[in-house]
């Protein structure tokens, strides 16, 4: 099946009413059929019958083993990092999201598990870093909010011929553009709240594996902690799968007009899109990535930390908001927000500027999207 089919279609069976849309089961606990014995479903930490749902589809269209669906990315995120101990080493992409950079650097450090940071579309910089500790490689591709593009492929030979995992953050992505299980990778993780939700009214994450093994690791640490996604959010993350490939395939075609136009406005410095041929990782990413470049923009004005935020904050149909993938378009400055969490000196020294903004193209008209911009470049 194509990729819409298995979004609308698998793990989305009708059930014994005949009902086309699975209910929303919101029970906590199910009763078993003996003292001993487990039913399908026991307690709701450990499986829920519309996370289940959410899951199988996910797993489906990013061609894994199985999917676990989380309270939030970073919950997902740290699952994985749960699978190391002390001594370990992660090896990360130097565009990196702020909450990643976060948990890596002031959490997952207290366990004594080291981090580096490298520019991962540099292999050799790769290749060099890789301790015979690593543990993990984690990247990110397009990577937040550089839009740098990092071989998948590549990747996952270093890190397996090194006896190391290769987690995605496919996010920026998704499963319409990038399928990184099928490129090598070991993990694919999503913020479900960005373009798998869609709606900007649903928080969560997911990881998917190829593994099963490795799946069962991942659903001991999840069952263990307990950041589960919850029923209502598993039928909304479910519903905006549905529709997903739509909304990426419209917002793609936004974007390479927006891109465009920043290219061409007199108080852009540059633009970060990977669908522009200047961008260095644009015959990679046209290889990696199937039908679009996606719908994230980064671009640096000529200008300092306050001029780009008045930018950010003279818009008005582009709301001024962190998040993105959602359908209506969000503008923010990364060194005041998304990315506040990192030092100064460390935020410039991975090449993220006071005078960068990064916005994420929604559903909105072409036309209108560029006015905007265009009134908030000039006024600001």
């Amino acid at each position: 099946m194509h990729f819409r089919t298995k979004a609308i279609h698998v793990g989305n069976e009708p059930d014994a009413t005949g009902a086309v849309v699975p209910p929303i089961y919101l029970a906590a606990t199910y009763a078993q059929p003996g003292a001993g014995e487990r039913g399908a479903f026991d307690y709701s930490r450990s499986g829920n019958p519309t996370r289940k749902a959410f899951e199988t589809t996910l797993a489906a269209v990013e061609s894994g083993c199985g999917a676990l669906a989380f309270s939030s990315g970073m919950a997902a995120v740290h699952c994985v990092t749960m699978l190391l101990k002390t001594g370990d080493h992660i090896l990360a992409g130097r565009d990196l999201y702020g909450g990643s950079f976060r948990l890596f650097h002031k959490i997952a450090d207290r366990a004594g598990i080291d981090v580096t940071l490298v520019p991962t579309e540099d292999l050799d910089a790769v290749r060099a870093a890789i301790r015979p500790n690593t543990r993990l490689l984690w990247i990110e591709s397009p990577g937040n909010p550089l839009l740098t593009i990092t071989d998948i492929a590549a990747c996952a030979e270093i890190a397996h011929r090194h006896g190391a995992l290769l987690a995605v953050d496919n996010t920026f992505a998704t499963p319409v553009l990038t399928r990184p299980l099928e490129l090598g990778a070991d993990i694919s993780m999503h913020s479900v709240t960005k373009y798998i939700g869609g709606h900007s009214d649903v928080l969560g994450g997911a990881l998917i594996v190829r593994d099963e093994e490795l799946f069962r690791q991942l659903y001991f640490v999840q069952n263990a902690t307990g950041a589960v996604m919850a029923p209502l959010e598993s039928y909304l993350s479910g519903r905006g799968l549905k529709t997903l490939e739509l909304r990426i395939r419209a917002q793609c075609q936004t974007a390479e007009t927006v891109a465009a136009f920043l290219a061409s406005h007199p108080r852009v410095r540059r633009v970060l899109y990977p669908g522009l041929p200047i961008h260095p990782g644009h015959e990679i990413a046209k290889n990696q990535m199937s039908g679009g470049f996606g719908a994230m923009i980064s671009f640096e004005l000529d200008a300092d930390y306050d001029g780009a935020k008045r930018v950010v904050e003279t818009t008005r149909i582009i709301r001024l908001a962190v998040s993105l993938g959602a359908v209506e378009s969000l503008i923010e400055q990364p060194a005041s927000m998304s990315h506040a969490s990192y030092d100064p000196e460390v935020r410039r020294a991975n090449g993220i500027s006071d005078g960068l903004i990064r916005l994420s193209v929604g559903l909105e008209h072409p036309d209108d999207l560029l006015e905007d911009l265009d009134r908030a470049l000039r006024l600001a």
